[in-house]
Order: structure tokens, then C-alpha cells, then sequence
């Protein structure tokens, strides 16, 4: 019996900790897919408990959206097209034998419809597995 997969975005698949997410802002890479800037960073097994493998935050500038409202909603939208499409960046990353820290920037300046969301998150995805499978190449 196959096993089924679930779309979840469980306490262990959000990045909470404010030392790993100042470590990520110092040394980690990053690209940019408008309206995103995706910044990540692949960490050995010293995290604390948790056992997820792929951890993800999101932010939205104020600068751009006022209201919290805004923000909110826009977030909502980066979480929901994230927890459908992550499966498949964590069934690429199980090969690897690090963790991947990802934190994800809106930087457009309207609010986005979910389809567009939903897309370029899709592009965001694709990118770090290519990512992920040169890190894997390079580091055997």
C-alpha cells in the first residue's frame, strides 16, 4: 500500500530560530524570481530538535504594504503555494545529508493574485533542487 502524501506546514517546517535565520542572512546565498528574493542555506545536523529537513520563513516589506492586513495576506498566499510544492524540494533534498534553511522575501510592490503566487514559487522550488543536486555533485 502506498504510503500517502501530506500537505502540511507543520511547527517543525517554519524557521523560528533567531540565530539560524542571522546565521542565513550572513552567510547564505540567494537569487532572485520576481517578485521573490529566495536566500538559503544548507546546514549540517547541529540544529536543535527538530526533524525536518527543510525549513522555511517568509516576510513581506513594510515599505511596500502599510497594512498589516496586506502583509498578512500576502504571506498567507507565499505559505498556502509553498505547503502544496514542497514535497517536492524535500523528496530531492533527502538525498543530501544537510538540512536547507530557506527564507523567502516578497519584493513586489502590489498585491499578488494566488496563481501568479503559486507559479513563481513552482520556479522558486525548481531552482533550489537544481541548487540542491549541485551541492550533492560537487560535495561527493
Amino acid at each position: 500500500m502506498e504510503k500517502q502524501q501530506r500537505y502540511t506546514l507543520s511547527k517543525n517546517n517554519k524557521l523560528k530560530s533567531t540565530k539560524i535565520i542571522e546565521q542565513l542572512f550572513k552567510e547564505g546565498k540567494s537569487f532572485s524570481i520576481f517578485p521573490f528574493r529566495v536566500i538559503y542555506l544548507f546546514k549540517e545536523k547541529d540544529l536543535p530538535a527538530s526533524d525536518s529537513k527543510l525549513q522555511t520563513a517568509f516576510s513581506v516589506s513594510k515599505k511596500y504594504f502599510k497594512k498589516a492586513a496586506d502583509r498578512n495576506r500576502v504571506k498567507r498566499l507565499m505559505r498556502e503555494a509553498w505547503r502544496l510544492q514542497k514535497n517536492v524540494a524535500e523528496d530531492k533534498n533527502i538525498a543530501t545529508a544537510k538540512n536547507l534553511m530557506v527564507f523567502i522575501i516578497y519584493t513586489g510592490n502590489e498585491l499578488p493574485q494566488y496563481d501568479f503566487i503559486f507559479e513563481k514559487t513552482a520556479a522558486a522550488i525548481k531552482r533550489l533542487i537544481k541548487i540542491c543536486n549541485e551541492a550533492t555533485v560537487t560535495n561527493s
